[in-house]
């Protein structure tokens, strides 16, 4: 917010599901290659996921704006609304299923997160429709879930 302001605020959703995307291929080009030709590592990609999706499921709630309109200490907010929706989600999930990701390899939270945005570029192309699904907001949250677990199995959050 500081270098950039709330300009993220125009994207739309398409927009930032691409942005995500383009972090999860790049993670799993860093999984699968040998060689790396840009000294960053998979810890700033997943913490971009992190971020980006946060910032759908704002556009989510609060629409996509024509300008940035939103000053850090309401986006802050609005963030910090999204992240305790989604720790609630991972808690209550986490106690139904006993905590497998722990026994996850990071490469396979990759793959999920990969699958979650397939998911979500389905139903962007069903006008946000959904049968009998999760909409896309719910794919955002496991999106943000896996990759806080990914950080958590890489040693992101030891000082």
């Amino acid at each position: 917010m500081q270098d950039y302001g709330s300009a993220w605020r125009i994207l739309r959703l398409p927009s930032l599901t691409d942005q995500i995307f383009i972090k999860a291929q790049r993670i799993r080009g860093l999984q699968t290659n040998t060689t790396r030709k840009v000294d960053e590592g998979e810890i700033p990609e997943f913490i971009g996921i992190i971020n980006y999706s946060i910032m759908a499921l704002i556009q989510i709630e609060l629409g996509v704006s024509e300008n940035p309109d939103l000053d850090t200490a309401q986006a802050l907010i609005n963030y910090e609304k999204q992240e305790k929706i989604i720790f609630e989600l991972m808690m209550a999930k986490n106690h139904d299923y006993g905590e497998a990701w722990r026994d996850m390899r990071v490469s396979s939270l990759t793959d999920l997160i990969l699958q979650k945005l397939m998911r979500v570029k389905q139903i962007e192309g069903n006008s946000g429709k959904t049968i009998v699904s999760e909409g896309i907001d719910a794919n955002y949250q496991d999106i943000v879930n896996y990759a806080v677990f990914a950080l958590i199995h890489l040693n992101a959050f030891e000082e």
